[in-house]
């Protein structure tokens, strides 16, 4: 009897080895992402992909690159990086292009295999008239030159705007981008800026010197919140505060950005 509760015992704890090994939770750092472009990096042998976590749309998009090697379809886990997201528009046969403001991978070792990095499209394409592509330039490690891929994406408007094109007194032009959670809640909601100044068509630098307030209020209700947080400088031309929501609704969050005694204002709708 006591040989058979030890079988019965040792065949429990295999069945319910069996059924933790079935219900294994997944590893794979893409699970949850939206496969946005892929293409090739020949100077480099690599296979680039684009991952996002949502549709790419006008405003702030935190973005992911996948890095393979074109022989052995390993993933590649360090190489130098760089991206710029690329408007090329055909205006009744006049060709141009434009860049937007973009954020590197902060480091040459991949987190999970992916890099993270991320760009603010200023204005969505447009069918046969303007076209956004994700320049990649890749230098893997123990490689002496880099190589250039083009990832076409599409783009679409974001409504409510998440991205504002502000002019200074002395014509500076600034790119100013707010981003929410993905699900606001009532209460204590984080709430970002990315500030950028056009240096010209191509380069867009992050600055680091505003001093952000911030008013939100319900417009049909007639009142604000208390207990914000003024956004902050953090890094890289971002800012980073605290919006209080006090009930579900349409609210309007005011920001006044302020420098050298100039004051310049914005706003960013948002119905939760």
């Amino acid at each position: 009897m006591k040989k058979l509760y030890t079988i019965v015992f040792l065949l429990s704890i295999f069945a319910a080895c069996k059924k933790d090994s079935n219900n294994t939770i997944s590893t794979d750092p893409k699970e949850g992402l939206i496969k946005i472009s892929e293409g090739y990096a020949l100077g480099a042998a690599t296979r680039v992909e684009l991952w996002s976590q949502t549709t790419i749309t006008t405003g702030y998009n935190q973005l992911f690159l996948a890095l393979y090697d074109s022989l052995s379809n390993q993933p590649v886990t360090k190489a130098v990086i760089q991206v710029l997201p690329v408007m090329d528009m055909d205006m009744n046969g006049m060709k141009m292009s434009h860049a937007a403001p973009s954020f590197q991978p902060e480091s040459n070792q991949a987190e999970n295999t992916l890099f993270p990095c991320a760009a603010v499209f200023t204005m969505p394409g447009t069918a046969g008239q303007s076209k956004w592509s994700f320049k990649v330039t890749v230098k893997k490690e123990g490689q002496n030159v880099s190589a250039i891929v083009l990832l076409p994406l599409e783009v679409k408007a974001a409504l409510p705007a998440r991205v504002k094109m502000i002019s200074t007194a002395d014509g500076t032009k600034l790119v100013v981008s707010c981003f929410f959670p993905a699900n606001p809640k009532i209460g204590i909601n984080e709430v970002e800026l990315s500030i950028h100044r056009q240096q010209d068509k191509m380069t867009f630098l992050p600055i680091d010197d505003y001093a952000v307030s911030m008013t939100p209020e319900m417009p049909a209700m007639g009142h604000g919140s208390p207990n914000n947080i003024n956004p902050v400088f953090t890094k890289n031309g971002r800012y980073k505060g605290k919006v209080n929501f006090t009930m579900s609704g349409e609210w309007r969050i005011n920001f006044g950005l302020t420098k050298g005694g100039q004051n310049l204002n914005t706003f960013f709708d948002l119905t939760f």
